[in-house]
């Protein structure tokens, strides 16, 4: 861990490595910002706009959107599907499983035709801005239950007992942009741009943001219920709903730490209070980790929320070709036409997941590690 205090926020940082200077400089304007209090920093940092992913801050009293990012309540959710990995093992088996989930789990929206209604609590909540009342009627039914596209998955993972699991990455899709940019609009400050948290537009901001939380959880939850269905058909799978596990890693909320509530923003980060569970996935061929929190308070009681990336999308296309995608991903099951596009999303894009778990032991204890033995992205 490393320690800094500088007014007006205390800064601390569990590195895998050494950061690049421009992360650096992102941190350090941060530290900075009028009204941050407190900025943590998971060993998954890695450079974004305005504020890295990785990093969670924490404010007195204003609402910083930016630093929660477009794709509010983007989290994970996982079942142990009641079967041996090894039920895996024949490539046709696998085959019929991937085109079940792929015709199951749209990439980017479902035909109008097909769109499941929202559900009723997500149709009649408040929202706080014109563009989601819009949105909640045009948008928010096609692609409710629908992957995305960049690192959103759905996988197949196999722990080290030998038992298969379903894991779901993704979020509040379109609609979560469209809150951030709706409520930037209002916000005020050079750099890093605010809301006050007492005023009409924070706690609009707050609604907006409560809504998208909702509307992501439900989402995976239709994926996780779908990809069950070609799974019973498929493997025979008997999941087993004490096992289930969920969590979300872009979000702000007030929380009190030591004598004061702050308004804590994640951006990238996972909430880690003592025993609290929490998933972090590796890349798409590499493990990931089911674990609980150990409530560590410099960060923040936060952790990691994946691997995070060690090539920007860009690098990795110039820099990681088919064939070296093919050599990465041996041994997992994954739909090669999308070879190309995968590129991007390839292993060697991302940090080792062994650092990054190693550098956050402070913040979480391993309950199960698994491996991937079936992925379908969206390319």
């Amino acid at each position: 861990m490393t320690t800094m205090t500088s007014e007006p926020a205390a800064f601390h940082a569990w590195w895998d490595a050494p950061p690049p200077a421009d992360v650096r400089a992102a941190l350090d304007r941060l530290v900075h910002t009028p009204d941050v209090a407190h900025v943590a920093v998971m060993p998954d940092v890695h450079l974004a706009e305005v504020v890295c992913i990785g990093v969670v801050l924490a404010s007195a009293g204003t609402l910083f959107p930016a630093a929660v990012g477009g794709d509010i309540g983007c989290g994970m959710a996982a079942i142990d599907l009641g079967v041996d990995a090894d039920a895996l093992a024949h490539a046709s088996t696998a085959a019929r499983v991937l085109d079940g989930i792929t015709r199951a789990i749209p990439v980017m929206r479902h035909a109008r035709r097909d769109a499941p209604g929202l559900p009723a609590a997500l149709r009649d909540a408040d929202v706080g801005s014109t563009e989601l009342a819009a949105l909640r009627t045009r948008e928010a039914p096609l692609q409710l239950g629908t992957l995305g596209r960049g690192n959103h998955f759905v996988e197949l993972q196999a722990d080290d007992a030998g038992r298969l699991w379903l894991m779901v990455h993704s979020g509040s899709r379109g609609l979560g942009p469209a809150i951030r940019a709706a409520h930037l609009r209002n916000a005020s400050g050079a750099g890093l741009q605010g809301l006050a948290a007492d005023t009409d537009e924070g706690r609009a901001y707050l609604t907006d943001v409560a809504w998208a939380l909702a509307y992501a959880t439900a989402s995976r939850a239709r994926m996780i219920d779908v990809a069950l269905e070609v799974l019973r058909r498929e493997l025979g799978a008997d999941p087993d709903p004490a096992s289930s596990i969920a969590c979300h890693h872009n979000f702000v909320r007030a929380e009190v730490h030591g004598d004061r509530t702050l308004w804590v923003h994640r951006k990238g980060a996972n909430s880690a209070a003592l025993d609290e569970p929490g998933i972090i996935p590796g890349s798409m061929g590499a493990p990931s980790y089911h674990v609980v929190g150990r409530g560590c308070a410099a960060a923040l009681r936060s952790s990691s929320h994946g691997a995070g990336r060690a090539m920007s999308r860009t690098q990795a296309r110039r820099s990681i070709g088919p064939r070296r995608l093919r050599q990465e991903l041996d041994g997992v099951w994954f739909d090669h036409r999308l070879t190309s596009q995968l590129c991007e999303e390839a292993p060697g894009a991302y940090k080792d997941i062994g650092a990054v778990m190693r550098a956050q032991h402070e913040l979480v204890c391993v309950v199960r590690r698994l491996r991937p033995v079936l992925v379908y992205k969206g390319g």
